[in-house]
């Protein structure tokens, strides 16, 4: 659709395709991106021609995570914002919360519409992006996809936090405590996904599952998946969403954080990430067996 600027929206065969779309970014998740994948994902959850949602991205990656250079920020809050108002920044912790939330309500779109989600990743599926592929009802993903919260390692804590009804709280702790990734055949295994499989394979493997869902009554696969995500709300899954958002202003108020902040404003970010990463050698974790490194921290295969 011509309106949007971040993703492509298109609707065939009793599927919507919502393409997050700043390649040149690997898909850097701005404001603005997630108000329009919002917008997107309530329009085709009121289009009686749609059964499912398809969630994929364009070029090298799902997405690497969140922007955090700030561009794509300037989304007003509603049509009569005035310059002539004095409004919340990022100043106090409240702020902070509040403007945590606002962004999460873009994103809790996936887990609250009625009909399903599939998520379509490759590549990096990195900090923010694993905040909405997790929040889909089904994640298919390439053999060499990377999953993993590498901010966690000094910035705050995860704003979504669906990792633990997917994986248990010792993957989940494994995972989100040191920012550690994972390919997508070992994420299958632990069940972050549903199926991993080679990138040659990947859009068919997803295609032939919408035309499944297509096949069935919209209603139907919601009332399917409302009484699932109904389940998950009573073990406190949706409650969970509002306090991982309060929670993340508890991490950008540690050491880390200001250590982090501080190199960012001295180094800029692409160095601050790479002194960061260095220290865990290349970061991946080993599912089965010994996790041997060698003396840079590479894993030993």
């Amino acid at each position: 659709m011509a309106d949007f600027e971040n993703i492509v929206y298109e609707v065939e065969n009793g599927r919507a395709r919502i393409t997050l779309n700043r390649p040149e970014k690997l898909n850097a998740l701005s404001l603005e991106l997630q108000s329009e994948m919002n917008e997107a994902l309530w329009e085709a959850d009121n289009n009686n021609d749609v059964h499912c949602v398809i969630l994929r991205g364009e070029g090298r990656a799902f997405s690497a995570g969140y922007d955090l250079t700030g561009s794509g920020g300037r989304v007003p809050v509603s049509r009569i914002q005035s310059s002539e108002n004095s409004y919340r920044g990022g100043r106090s912790i409240d702020d902070d919360a509040w403007q945590l939330e606002r962004a999460q309500r873009y994103r809790m779109a996936i887990f609250d519409m009625h009909k399903p989600v599939i998520a379509q990743v490759h590549g990096y599926c990195l900090a923010g992006g694993t905040d909405v592929a997790l929040l889909c009802d089904m994640v298919i993903c390439s053999d060499d996809t990377k999953f993993g919260f590498p901010p966690a390692r000094d910035l705050g804590a995860l704003p979504n936090n669906m990792w633990l009804y997917n994986i248990g709280p010792q993957w989940a702790k494994r995972l989100t405590l040191t920012g550690d990734t994972i390919n997508g055949p070992e994420a299958q295994q632990i069940g972050l996904v549903l199926k991993s499989v080679p990138m040659e394979y990947l859009e068919q493997e997803v295609e032939q599952l919408a035309d499944r869902l297509q096949m069935i009554d919209p209603d139907l696969l919601s009332a399917n998946k409302r009484i699932i995500n109904t389940a998950l709300e009573l073990m406190g899954a949706r409650t969970l969403q509002r306090m991982a958002a309060e929670n993340d202003v508890r991490g950008h108020n540690t050491k880390g954080a200001a250590g982090y902040m501080k190199s960012f404003q001295e180094k800029g970010l692409k160095e601050t990430l790479r002194e960061r990463d260095a220290k865990f050698g290349d970061g991946r974790v080993r599912v089965n067996g010994p996790e041997l490194r060698d003396k840079e921290g590479r894993l030993i295969e």
